[in-house]
């Protein structure tokens, strides 16, 4: 007969193994796998807001200079009309409007969920 905390599919030789959550942790002077208390300190801070900001810092910064060597590079004039507009654009001026126009659909439709969103946990 079985008792209820053995895992049927293990032999009795095979130890199961531990994982990290396992046991207490360890004491405050105790260096962990690392070696380092500075290097198992900064392992454990995996994501922080401060590192989200940081990163996106550096990714719009790459965008932003992309963007400027292309409107730069793409200086020829094209002739845009909208209804009862007719505008004379360079092509890469033209594109960024249109990226622009499209994040701001993109950042109001996505800010219409959020509140939804929100106001949807507050009833709970």
């Amino acid at each position: 007969m079985m008792s209820a905390m053995t895992n049927p599919k293990s032999s009795a030789s095979e130890p199961e193994p531990l994982s990290s959550t396992d046991g207490p942790p360890p004491p405050h002077g105790d260096t962990g796998k690392h070696g380092d208390p500075v290097k198992d300190a900064l392992a454990e801070v995996r994501h922080t807001r401060t590192k989200s900001a940081w990163v996106g810092i550096i990714v719009g910064a790459i965008v932003l200079i992309l963007l400027l060597v292309f409107i730069v590079q793409n200086l020829d004039k094209q002739e845009i009309q909208l209804f009862f507009w007719q505008v004379n654009l360079p092509q890469g001026v033209s594109l960024l409007i249109a990226a622009i126009a499209g994040a701001l659909i993109t950042a109001v439709v996505g800010g219409a969920r959020m509140f939804q969103v929100r106001r949807a946990v507050r009833k709970v």
